[in-house]
């Protein structure tokens, strides 16, 4: 077990309260939707108190607490564990519906923060990353290999300058990724700093239809999207607040996410909140979220995208660019000149109306009377009323139209392969 899953804040008090907590649930069995409260809250953002008073289910990845989803006023934030679907899932449908329909606001501090600056930070990153670098003032996505060419890392990349950039990735990767980008610094005075954020840049996003409305009521800065496009990432002031803005979100919709220092979240989500109330804004958490981005067809770190998976087996195609050298080339141009032996897939699961439950991950997938595959995520899809998952067949199965079998809780379900997103396919919400 790589300790690199934890970090500075795993202290000797945070160690023994959950080896404690750990041995005292020995022969217990742990549902796939239940938190653990020992050593917790450890580590909060500065609107910890505001999302509490919203009624917060919170999580904790990586030491933080973050929004799992939001229960509604009077009612207890507690969430019931089981294999099937709990007491959020309507709450968590409402927050899907308040993102697609109006406007949606949540915290989404919970990235893994990077700063590269200095000479050599643009030809030392182009030699780590498949995707080029974007121009100053946009943002990219990219992958990160091993010299086998399997997946070692998955970011968003902002660039604010020739040799300035932003690095936006999982959380609870950040020791593990430091470690990797530092190891591979050139050798002598190569005048790259690399600095690990951390809670020094806090964010939040607004996403939905009315998005850019709440936000422009905000700033004179045009959002319009002649002038700030789709992957912008600029400096924008927000009210008062300075504020590096990018427009993307990971629900799939219209959206920004917003990164300040911490000293101004609290009065970023103020302005926010209030400005949202004429467009029917609602929080919204990971919960919801993750439905979402399963309608956008997004994967996600350790799950779709880790270390023992290559770019061609996770449909990365587009983050692949052949016209510089970098880690792992070597590897992918051999296994593309061969043919990936296994691709993920989207798969689209029927639901047992008398057994409701949904594919989480790591469940098998049938074929012909065979385990062909796994499930590596999955979700119901609120807004398109549909039980989505991904997951990893032999790449001669993964035909658009194919028929499969996912076990869930001890039953076989249909699934069929979609070969697109079933929200929004083009992208136009994202873009317009």
């Amino acid at each position: 077990m790589d300790v690199a899953r934890f970090g500075d804040w795993a202290t000797l008090g945070y160690t023994n309260a959950k080896v404690r907590e750990n041995y005292s649930r020995r022969f217990r069995i742990t549902f796939p939707n239940e938190e653990l409260g020992a050593a917790r809250p450890l580590h909060t953002t500065p609107i910890y108190d505001r999302l509490t008073e919203h009624n917060a289910v919170w999580g904790a990845g990586f030491g933080l607490e973050h929004p799992l989803w939001f229960q509604r006023p009077g009612e207890e934030p507690h969430e019931e564990v089981t294999f099937r679907r709990s007491n959020a899932f309507p709450v968590v449908a409402e927050e899907c519906a308040a993102v697609r329909e109006r406007v949606g606001l949540t915290e989404c501090s919970n990235f893994a923060k990077y700063r590269v600056a200095g000479a050599g930070s643009a030809e030392w990153l182009t030699g780590l990353f498949t995707n080029r670098l974007p121009k100053v003032g946009r943002i990219n996505l990219t992958a990160m290999l091993n010299r086998e060419g399997r997946i070692v890392g998955e970011f968003s990349v902002a660039r604010t300058g020739e040799d300035e950039f932003f690095l936006f990735g999982s959380q609870v990767a950040e020791v593990h990724h430091s470690r990797w980008f530092l190891s591979h610094l050139p050798d002598g005075d190569h005048g790259i700093d690399f600095e690990v954020l951390g809670l020094s840049l806090v964010g939040v996003s607004v996403a939905g239809p009315h998005a850019r409305d709440v936000l422009q009521s905000l700033t004179v800065t045009s959002l319009a999207t002649a002038d700030f496009p789709f992957m912008s990432f600029r400096h924008v002031d927000i009210g008062m607040v300075p504020a590096w803005v990018g427009r993307m979100t990971y629900t799939g919709d219209l959206g920004y996410e917003i990164w300040v220092a911490p000293e101004h979240q609290r009065a970023l989500f103020d302005a926010l909140w209030s400005a949202g109330q004429s467009y029917g804004i609602g929080l919204y958490g990971f919960r919801a979220l993750m439905s979402m981005r399963m309608e956008k067809m997004f994967g996600t770190w350790f799950r779709e995208y880790r270390p023992i998976y290559t770019p061609l087996e996770a449909n990365m195609d587009r983050y692949l660019k052949f016209d510089h050298d970098f880690v792992g080339r070597d590897a992918v141009e051999a296994e593309a000149a061969a043919g990936p032996k296994r691709s993920m897939v989207y798969l689209d699961v029927d639901p047992d109306p008398d057994d409701p439950a949904d594919v989480l991950g790591d469940e098998p997938i049938w074929h012909d009377g065979a385990v062909v595959g796994w499930i590596t995520s999955g979700a119901y899809a609120h807004h398109v009323g549909r039980s989505l998952a991904f997951g990893y067949v032999p790449t001669e199965l993964a035909v658009p139209g194919a028929e499969f079998e996912v076990e869930i809780i001890g039953e076989r379900r249909p699934a069929r392969l979609l070969d697109e997103p079933v929200f929004d396919p083009a992208g136009e919400r994202m873009r317009t």
